[in-house]
């Protein structure tokens, strides 16, 4: 009897223990579940706030290169007239100056040149911090990562056309071109001066070979910084469709 007794109290405690064992293993589930579905809403929360960050980049700098679009239209437009006016230049070389009217006169002295200023703080940004991480789209981060070289090629080469323009075209205007030709006709207060000043001297500006080279190099740094201009905004409308196009899935 005693003998039975010691079994049944063994088996008693072998069947709480059992019993306990599946408990605490319940418990121990029961918090790997609340630790996975924590972890899962902490996941979605900040997937939500990085989507937040990213809209946010991707209105930055879709606003910036849609502006940048106008500007380069605008400066495509300057590009080609100047190239023709450039042309037409080199067509009076040589001339007499009975040959030249009030126009041609005014288009061989032309020093017309008006900076493009491209927009680039939003790219910049992006670039230099860590807001290059929010945005997914691999396509679209090669693309931002290369629009500075872009910007880079087209005001360098704007740089070489006012290099042009300030340090040798102007200084060798102005040593021929006598700045009383643009005073107005009727003023009695500028007679004198007109009379008696030293008069432009277009003959010697136009054989001048320091001016030609200088209208000829002028004309072709302009076209090369048209297809350059005409190549950034090729590539500022892809950008700016594919942030559009990210956008619109938000």
């Amino acid at each position: 009897m005693v003998l039975f007794r010691k079994v049944r109290s063994r088996l008693i405690k072998l069947e709480k223990f059992k019993t306990y064992l599946i408990y605490a293993l319940g418990e121990i589930l029961l918090i790997v579940i609340g630790l996975l579905i924590a972890w899962k809403i902490n996941d979605i929360n900040e997937s939500r706030k990085n989507r937040i960050v990213e809209v946010k980049i991707y209105k930055s700098l879709s606003q910036e290169l849609n502006t940048n679009l106008g500007v380069l239209d605008s400066a495509i437009a300057d590009y080609t007239k100047n190239i023709q006016t450039l042309q037409n230049t080199i067509n009076y070389l040589g001339m007499e100056p009975a040959e030249l009217t009030a126009d041609a006169k005014s288009m061989i002295v032309n020093l017309n040149y008006h900076k493009t200023i491209v927009r680039d703080e939003a790219i910049n940004s992006v670039n230099a911090t860590n807001k290059f991480e929010f945005i997914e789209s691999d396509s679209l981060k090669k693309l931002i990562a290369a629009y500075p070289n872009e910007l880079d090629n087209f005001n360098n080469q704007q740089i070489k056309i006012e290099n042009i323009i300030n340090e040798r075209l102007k200084p060798i205007i102005e040593k021929h071109i006598s700045l009383i030709e643009i005073l107005p006709e009727d003023s009695y207060n500028y007679q004198r001066m007109k009379n008696y000043g030293n008069q432009s001297n277009y003959p010697d500006l136009l054989v001048s070979r320091e001016y030609q080279n200088s209208v000829i190099d002028r004309l072709l740094q302009t076209k090369g910084q048209l297809s350059i201009a005409k190549n950034l905004r090729n590539k500022t409308k892809i950008i700016a469709t594919k942030l559009n196009q990210a956008l619109n899935r938000s």
